[in-house]
């Protein structure tokens, strides 16, 4: 039994002033306001779940379209140093091989996490792609972008063992709004993104079952008064979850705050679309088969274009704070917005029954102190 007394816990849903928590057997069993006798003093730092990453490639040199288990088991280790205790890797657009591979290993990196846990949870996969626009094809690779194709995709759904959790689709191509049906009936998160859509064409989406926004904003047609396009249509549409990359470059400061508000923090989920090349040096490394260019931390093709982040969820947490969205809102794009988009209700909350996946944190600069993983101490 784990028992941390004097702390500030964000459920995120309320916050708890001078707190008790109270961990067995992998699961919070009491939260209550005082401080305890027995137990650990964390002398008013915050509690808070971890962060769970809806979107990421990689970070660390590993990289979740190479097909390797031990790189996807390697990345769950690592993405705890940034307070990470869940997360959906996703794959670029690849070959056919390439993308089954990938999801052979992530049903075979979840089977080897097992029950015990040295790293975040391994939730599922993501596609993105490779079903998008390629006039909107961002940093992924044209030579491998196609129409959407469900006996290809059910190979994937096979290879995976059924833990596909998200695809991202250009809703406008060919076959695309019959594809979202079948999808979301398999129970898979369908998201729009890398695509032209109109917003009729989203909205006709969403109306089939896409439930999601891949990285607003980027990606998609410009925001225009007499062309609304995807990103209203996301935005105005309540059952739609709209992901955010909270860089400070992929998305200005007030487009981020203006996306919130709008949203509100429970459809808006902070992700990184880090790269293998985050945390690590500038330099040279690839994405998919691009040449990808990291200069200042941040990630470009050749051409210029951006080819996701070296973002960590610790650091969106702060930036998003920094642009003046409040920590508890933040705390809950981070956590409990991303959990429940997923399909998640045990984790992303700190409550009684829930799994005992949360970081300590500072109180004034949030730098993050503590990382428990099913009530285990990882950091």
């Amino acid at each position: 039994m784990l028992v941390l007394s004097n702390a500030q816990v964000y459920t995120p849903l309320e916050v708890v002033k001078s707190a008790t928590l109270v961990i067995d057997k992998g699961r919070i069993t009491r939260l209550r306001t005082g401080r305890s006798a027995r137990g650990e003093d964390l002398k008013g730092h915050i509690v808070a779940p971890g962060f769970i990453d809806l979107h990421i490639h990689g970070s660390e040199g590993h990289d979740a379209t190479s097909g390797e288990v031990e790189s996807l088991l390697s990345l769950a280790h690592s993405l705890v140093r940034h307070g990470v205790t869940a997360f959906i890797p996703a794959t670029v657009t690849a070959s056919h091989e390439t993308i089954l591979q990938a999801a052979k290993a992530t049903a075979e990196a979840i089977k080897a996490q097992g029950g015990s846990l040295e790293g975040a949870r391994i939730l599922g996969l993501e596609l993105e792609g490779p079903y998008i626009n390629p006039e909107r094809k961002g940093a992924q690779n044209p030579d491998f972008i196609r129409k959407p194709n469900w006996d290809e995709f059910s190979e994937y759904w096979n290879a995976a063992c059924e833990k596909i959790r998200t695809i991202t689709v250009a809703p406008e191509l060919p076959g695309a709004l019959e594809f979202i049906e079948k999808a979301v009936a398999l129970g898979v998160v369908v998201s729009l993104g890398h695509t032209n859509a109109s917003y009729e064409e989203a909205k006709a989406a969403i109306a089939a079952g896409a439930t999601r926004a891949t990285h607003l904003f980027n990606a998609m047609p410009p925001w225009h008064h007499r062309a609304p396009g995807v990103v209203t249509a996301c935005l105005e549409s309540p059952q739609v979850v709209v992901e955010l990359i909270c860089d400070l470059v992929h998305v200005a400061p007030p487009m981020l705050r203006l996306a919130w508000r709008l949203a509100g923090s429970f459809r808006t989920a902070l992700i990184t679309d880090a790269i293998a090349a985050g945390g690590l040096s500038d330099g040279t490394y690839t994405l998919g088969d691009l040449t990808v260019e990291v200069r200042g931390g941040v990630a470009r093709l050749e051409d210029g274009t951006l080819a996701g982040s070296t973002l960590t969820m610790d650091q969106a947490v702060r930036n998003a704070v920094a642009v003046g969205i409040p920590l508890q809102d933040a705390l809950i794009m981070a956590s409990y917005t991303p959990a429940r988009a997923c399909g998640e209700p045990s984790i992303g909350l700190i409550y009684p029954g829930s799994r005992a996946d949360f970081v300590v944190l500072t109180p004034e600069e949030l730098t993050l102190e503590r990382v428990y993983v099913g009530g285990k101490r990882l950091l």
